[in-house]
């Protein structure tokens, strides 16, 4: 019996109760995603071709970039699919896929975060030994640890996600796939894969604020010796777009967590909007704050849109 059940598909959810409003509430999101997509695949191609932004600052910020369209592109074609199309079956290896492809890209950020925030130190604490410590390949080879920190750990609770027998309802909570949603409708021993991520998230996304905040401890006792006023807001100000990415994505996970934790009490459709919030606001943010208050970004595009006037 377990096997036939099994077998069945899982089924995503978009927002209960609301589903004669799913068009409407569609239109948002593909704005949403589509702006997304073109600041950030913006972002990609000024780093490309302004040679003025090739330097590890930049590169990191075109891995953050990056890593903002990969979780876009992996959550937009089935939350699309549900609220427009109302295409809600998705198969068992379809769903661990998005999953481990949502769980490591959110690692991935956290740890780009926490180089971006070294970066700042290197540049603000050894200014004339900035690019002889960041050399291109240093940065290459920090990216690629990264990214393997989060395609890596996350692999043990996929795989045993893919093992379980599904004997319960097969109707996940959200429009995408989770570890925590679809690993509630296991009919298994689940023990390993509730510790594991306690474990991961203490190891990754913690150690990685608590560092954040460790850089710029240090950073600020090295601002605070600079002599000059002038130089000392020179030095902050580049620091300014980081500490607000920071915040967002933080804010936005710790909502997360809380709501997971304590909101048993709070309405399903809190949860989703919360989810949707974590998923969608810090790629939404990330361009634009770096837009704002990054010169050499804010030239890189009015020199795009002059040209593109021409």
């Amino acid at each position: 019996m377990w096997l036939n059940i099994s077998a069945a598909p899982f089924l995503l959810t978009g927002f209960p109760g609301l589903e004669i409003f799913h068009p409407w509430i569609s239109i948002s999101f593909f704005v949403i995603y589509v702006s997304i997509l073109l600041s950030n695949g913006t972002l990609l191609f000024l780093i490309r071709e302004d040679h003025t932004l090739h330097e590890p600052m930049y590169y990191f910020l075109a891995i953050l970039a990056a890593t903002d369209l990969g979780v876009t592109l992996t959550t937009m074609p089935t939350v699309l699919g549900v609220l427009w199309l109302d295409h809600r079956v998705i198969s068992h290896e379809a769903c661990y896929f998005q999953a481990y492809l949502i769980h490591s890209l959110s690692i991935v950020e956290s740890g780009v975060l926490l180089i971006m925030a070294y970066d700042r130190f290197i540049a603000i604490r050894n200014p004339l030994r900035y690019t002889s410590i960041l050399t291109n390949a240093k940065v290459v080879k920090i990216g690629l640890g990264v990214l393997m920190r989060g395609f890596i750990l996350i692999v043990p609770i996929i795989i045993t996600l893919s093992g379980f027998p599904y004997c319960k309802s097969h109707v996940l909570s959200h429009a995408f796939c989770l570890h925590q949603d679809v690993i509630k409708l296991a009919c298994a021993d689940i023990t390993f894969n509730r510790i594991y991520p306690i474990v991961l998230v203490s190891l990754t996304g913690f150690l990685d604020s608590v560092l954040i905040l460790i850089s710029y401890i240090l950073i600020l006792n090295t601002i605070m010796g600079i002599a000059s006023g002038k130089e000392r807001a020179k030095a902050l100000n580049t620091c300014v777009s980081h500490i607000s990415c920071v915040l967002v994505f933080y804010v936005t996970v710790t909502g997360l967590t809380l709501i997971h934790r304590f909101g048993k009490y709070v309405p399903h459709i809190v949860h989703i909007i919360m989810s949707y919030i974590y998923f969608l606001f810090p790629p939404f943010m990330n361009p634009i704050i770096y837009s704002i208050k990054t010169k050499q970004i804010r030239n890189g595009i009015n020199h795009l849109l002059s040209f593109h006037r021409i």
